[in-house]
């Protein structure tokens, strides 16, 4: 239905002879156009305008300015939101837009409005990013809520992995470590499952039974931890015997995940005020765009740091923030495009070499050795990871009974 309100009769005349001509268009026309006949027939011109707003960086990716870009997607959510309820599509153009707006607010540093949109868009059925946002803010136990509304109980195979390893650290955050444990043990049944039938690769069943060890040894549940290692000890030589059964691409993004999630308890508590990393989400697919920012701008001051601490003798200090380097550097590497492995193999090789120090904490080493072959393993280096993941293995009763 048309807008029976006033309008400018020969704007919106030459706003319809500019879209049928015959010329192509420049993008400030199309939008412009767009805006006139949006006032006369909503119904078909809303989604169009939001599709023009929207498209501002494919359009102008060389010299995108994000006050600018900032502006178009706050008109673009407003446009959305008159689009009729009823209207084909409506929701899916709603949220996608939201999601747009949502990102460029936390890019310009306006959190409160960026968490706002995002509690708009779970009222329309994506829950996702307030989950993150809630995480990232240390609201672990809000955030640990929202996932297990969404997904139904008995039914967690529905939900995709990433969403039960999200799921899983948040329980874990907000102290609930038994119900984390029960979520990612679905989370490592349902990848064997993958893995048994060549639908899943074998390496990311390793990385999740190295993660789901660790939480099991937080739990005090060794025996079991044990076993987990020694299941990812087994695929490891499988892998080096043959490889992988199947070709695979795009899997890093598995392990330096966990990698970082399995760093969380040396990293600063998460506040309102301070907020960090959701970690347990990847970076490019879920970090909130302040979020990811200051954490890759921590790693020149993580530098000083662990150059201050090995001058100063602070072994177990060198060995932790030397850890917290190491995470941030595979992050940096593998959302960059996967660099060269000699470029971040040095940091995985300190941190053995500072944990074999005389020294050293027997479990730091054992640490290591995993964090090592979980990266050997990345690179698909596997003799050498299934030589590091033995020796870890072979050192854990020792550790046990210190």
């Amino acid at each position: 239905m048309g807008n029976t309100g006033k309008y400018d009769e020969d704007a919106v005349l030459r706003a319809r002879v500019l879209l049928l001509g015959s010329g192509r268009l420049d993008w400030r026309q199309e939008v412009d156009a767009y805006r006139v006949l949006a006032t006369v027939s909503p119904a078909a011109y809303l989604p169009k305008l939001v599709g023009a707003l929207t498209s501002y960086r494919g359009n102008h990716w060389r010299t995108a300015d994000p006050e600018v870009e900032l502006a178009l997607h706050a008109e673009a959510a407003e446009a959305a939101r008159r689009i009729d309820a009823d209207a084909p599509n409506r929701t899916r153009v709603l949220c996608d837009t939201l999601h747009s707006y949502q990102r460029s607010l936390f890019a310009a540093g306006r959190r409160a409005e960026g968490r706002a949109v995002c509690e708009e868009l779970a009222e329309a059925g994506r829950y996702g990013r307030l989950a993150i946002v809630l995480a990232e803010e240390g609201r672990h136990g809000e955030a640990a809520e929202l996932y297990g509304r969404h997904i139904v109980p008995g039914q967690a195979d529905d939900a995709s992995p990433w969403t039960l390893i999200e799921w899983a650290a948040e329980l874990d955050a907000a102290g609930r470590r038994e119900e984390a444990l029960e979520v990612f043990a679905g989370l490592v049944d349902d990848s064997r499952g993958r893995a048994a039938e060549d639908r899943g690769p074998l390496a990311s069943l390793v990385w999740k039974l190295e993660q789901y060890g660790r939480m099991l040894r937080a739990a005090g549940r060794p025996a079991e931890e044990a076993a987990a290692r020694r299941e990812a000890l087994a695929l490891l030589a499988r892998l080096a015997e043959g490889g992988e059964p199947v070709s695979w691409s795009n899997i890093q993004a598995t392990w330096v995940t966990l990698l970082a999630l399995s760093g969380r308890p040396d990293e600063p508590a998460a506040t309102p005020e301070a907020p960090s990393p959701a970690f347990g989400v990847h970076p490019v697919h879920g970090w909130s765009p302040d979020v990811r920012e200051d954490h890759f701008a921590s790693i020149p001051a993580l530098e000083e740091q662990t150059d201050a601490l090995r001058a100063s003798g602070d072994l177990p200090g060198l060995i932790v923030a030397q850890r917290r380097l190491t995470a941030r550097r595979a992050l940096r590497w593998e959302t960059s495009g996967r660099r060269a492995e000699e470029s971040l193999r040095p940091s995985f090789d300190e941190g053995v070499a500072l944990a074999r120090r005389p020294a050293g904490d027997p479990d730091a080493l054992v640490r290591a050795l995993a964090d090592r072959s979980m990266f050997l393993l990345a690179v698909k280096r596997y003799e050498e990871a299934h030589a590091d993941l033995a020796e870890a293995v072979a050192l854990r009763p020792i550790v046990t009974r210190t």
